[in-house]
């Protein structure tokens, strides 16, 4: 049997082993990492890019995350809790932090200077600044940390097989177990790679779509207006002393 074979063949899809059901549980573990990891960065993200206090400790994060091994993590978060799907969740969860934390502090970062000061010169509070301001501009940052994560995730849950977990990593791994199981081996790798692949095309929309809704907020927040419709007319003074406007000439 080969790939296309083994893919498509409805028995492969039901049963507990099934793609189906590997395929459910790889977005499980790939959703709930996420959104604790949102939990956690965006809050956080959200006071340092508005205090502007914070920023060094967001890149030691950041670069510092980076040479954290994923296996490692896991076999880590096995010993002290034992198997099943809590360590996974839990390593997935610190490895998108920083991807998000980053994406969200470089959005305030990035937001308008000038729309900000004029919020506040309005008598903003900083709820109300945030709220209206520097959140909607930053969105399309903080969405390309949630995008750069969720590859990150997405790609590293296939480790849940080696913590007795699901997900499309345990048909890479008994594949390797069964003689002649490399179809099941390259479908499990062909599937991660295309859950990858759609929701970064998903996502990369919403950042696109985000963007261009944070342009009226920048336009709204702009002074410069048509001289034409605010510039009063010149007034010049008659020989009987009194002001009139100057006719226009030409």
């Amino acid at each position: 049997m080969n790939l296309l074979g083994f893919l498509f063949d409805p028995a492969n899809w039901s049963g507990g082993d099934g793609i189906g059901q590997r395929l459910l549980e790889h977005l499980f573990y790939s959703g709930v990492s996420l959104l604790a990891a949102m939990v956690v960065a965006i809050p956080l993200g959200i006071l340092i890019g508005h205090t502007r206090r914070g920023n060094v400790l967001v890149a030691g994060i950041s670069n510092a995350a980076r040479a954290i091994p994923t296996l490692g993590l896991l076999v880590l978060a096995v010993t002290l809790m034992s198997t099943g799907a809590l360590p996974v969740v839990l390593c997935l969860a610190v490895l998108a932090v920083p991807p998000i934390l980053n994406g969200t502090v470089s959005g305030f970062f990035n937001a308008d200077s000038d729309a900000v000061l004029a919020a506040a010169a309005m008598g903003m509070t900083d709820g109300q600044v945030i709220r209206r301001v520097e959140l909607p501009l930053a969105l399309p940052l903080i969405v390309s940390g949630v995008r750069s994560a969720s590859l990150q995730v997405i790609a590293s849950a296939t480790v849940a097989a080696m913590a007795a977990a699901g997900g499309l990593g345990r048909l890479v791994l008994d594949g390797q177990k069964r003689i002649g199981g490399y179809p099941e081996v390259f479908a499990g790798a062909v599937l991660v790679m295309a859950l990858a692949i759609v929701l970064d095309i998903v996502l990369g929309v919403a950042a696109a779509v985000l963007r261009r809704r944070a342009n009226p907020v920048h336009r709204d927040t702009d002074t410069d207006t048509d001289p034409n419709l605010t510039a009063e007319p010149a007034r010049e003074s008659n020989p009987d002393g009194k002001i009139e406007p100057a006719e226009a000439k030409g």
